[in-house]
């Protein structure tokens, strides 16, 4: 008779699973633990006043003192400072540099609330310079940079791999109380443009720490009937929204994404302001302009329209958006 090793299969397959938990445990595994860090859905209802910001790429042409004279002046609360290679500030002078930018905000009465980096790993010399600046000078959110998937390699294994790497800055973040959002992006072998694959990297992690800055024109693109299931999926982490709009159009070159002020395109801002009071969780709102406007939607120094077309650009998507809001009950 052979002897039965069933038992010690088991307790062998459970000690090396519970021993992987840095990165290797079942991708399917612990649903339900971010809601045992108070994020139940049930009770996620907006409540407070949300702050709007502009994406300080459309106002590269613009010095830190005149980019928050000219912010406060449009009506927003804040500002989406850039901090990566080609930004208002480059991560190799962040330490002299954003705090300059900060001082040029309060000055002007508006606030840096987040930024957008080029962050992708905790072990990265400059990931700690730019997270320590920016805790010290009472930035409290930042946006990570972007991962992308191999054809070479196994999603599944890829997965495990960022949500590594998504762990160690959750760590760092805690350490510096600031809080880091990757945001879904649509396009080819983009991680995150199908929302489900950014929830299991970051579903057992405390949302304080780290989160999405969900996009609805990239959720739209890539689901445009889908969307609404995968806000409701990732809406706990979503503490930072993007807004922007678009639609297709067939062109000689085949169908064409078409960039558009918000409210002229495809997104259905009606049905997303609902679940935002539904079931977001929502601090802070930033708004890009990806529309032409004579090269400032690329983030250009110089541009080809009169700068007077440009701000009411700015002015007349963030009149849009709080009024909107505001129809559907949010706190603007």
């Amino acid at each position: 008779m052979q002897p039965d090793t069933s038992s010690v299969s088991i307790n062998l397959s459970r000690r090396k699973f519970m021993g992987s938990a840095l990165g290797t445990v079942a991708l399917l595994g612990g649903a339900t633990s971010v809601y045992s860090k108070g994020q139940n859905f049930l009770d996620t209802q907006n409540t407070q006043k949300i702050k709007f910001c502009i994406f300080s790429k459309q106002l590269h042409w613009l010095d830190y003192t005149e980019m928050a004279r000219t912010v406060a002046e449009l009506g927003f609360d804040g500002i989406d400072l850039t901090v990566r290679p080609d930004g208002h500030v480059l991560p190799k002078n962040v330490e002299k540099d954003l705090p300059l930018a900060v001082e040029a905000a309060k000055k002007a009465g508006t606030e840096i609330f987040t930024l957008t980096t080029a962050i992708d790993d905790s072990e990265k010399e400059t990931t700690q310079k730019i997270l320590k600046t920016a805790s010290q000078a009472g930035v409290a959110y930042y946006r990570l940079g972007y991962f992308g998937y191999h054809e070479k390699k196994g999603i599944p294994e890829q997965l495990i791999s960022i949500k590594q790497k998504m762990y160690g800055l959750m760590e760092l973040n805690q350490k510096y109380k600031i809080h880091g959002a990757y945001q879904n992006h649509s396009g080819n072998n983009r991680f995150g443009a199908a929302i489900w694959d950014l929830w299991e990297t970051i579903k057992e992690r405390d949302s304080r720490w780290i989160g999405v800055q969900f996009d609805v024109r990239h959720a739209t693109v890539e689901g445009a009937n889908i969307w609404p299931v995968y806000y409701r999926l990732i809406a706990p982490f979503a503490r930072t929204l993007v807004l922007k709009d678009f639609y297709w159009e067939k062109t000689s070159k085949g169908w064409q994404l078409i960039n558009c002020p918000l409210g002229e395109g495809m997104v259905n801002w009606k049905e997303f302001f609902r679940l935002v009071k539904t079931f977001g969780k929502t601090e802070v709102v930033i708004l890009h302009y990806e529309y032409p406007l004579g090269g400032v939607e690329h983030g250009h120094r110089e541009f080809t329209i009169e700068k007077s077309k440009v701000l009411d650009a700015f002015r007349r998507d963030l009149q849009w958006a709080k009024a909107e809001m505001k129809v559907a009950g949010l706190e603007v």
